[in-house]
């Protein structure tokens, strides 16, 4: 007996496909911006789901990363929102009608610990589905960490993450 099974993607009449990109952002990266517009191939909508991860510091306040990933996608009609939580995500899903959660991995390394959190979401939530997305070539490398430590040292920036992004990230160094 074969145990997999096909689903056909949700049709129009069920409403817009829904997915959902949670994340610390801070600050947002082009990583992240790619990972996004590639999301939206496979979305009508993509939730931008800004997360509070108590194991973090955070760099900017839960608002203002709100707004500057907004900035960055004013141009999308509406297909990409952006909300933040600070519970499940899965729980967070189901309330906004969201059947998948978007996950970037950078590089094997990243694999392990998001297929840990796929599996309790999964465990959590059965009919919410984790769909993996390898960042672009050109993004591999790039973490919001990385960003913050090179623009507190004064480290070039440019081009790895928006305009407004960089202009932020030097008035929190200055």
């Amino acid at each position: 007996m074969n145990d997999t099974y096909i689903l056909p993607p949700p049709s129009k009449k069920d409403g817009p496909s829904i997915a959902l990109y949670p994340g610390t952002f801070d600050p947002i990266t082009n990583g992240h911006i790619d990972i996004i517009k590639r999301g939206l191939h496979l979305f009508d909508k993509i939730i931008v789901t800004v997360g509070i991860n108590i194991q973090k510091t955070p760099l900017f306040s839960l608002e203002e990363r709100c707004d500057l990933i907004r900035e960055c996608f004013t141009e999308f009609n509406g297909r990409v929102e952006v909300d933040y939580t600070d519970g499940l995500v899965v729980d967070y899903a189901l309330k906004n009608n969201a059947h998948a959660i978007i996950r970037g991995l950078r590089a094997v390394s990243d694999f392990d610990y998001e297929f840990q959190l796929a599996l309790m979401n999964r465990r959590l939530e059965r009919s919410v589905e984790t769909v993996f997305l390898m960042t672009g070539f050109r993004w591999i490398y790039i973490s919001s960490t990385g960003i913050k430590n090179a623009a507190r040292y004064k480290g070039n920036i440019t081009g790895l993450v928006p305009v407004h992004v960089e202009k932020a990230l030097q008035e929190k160094f200055a």
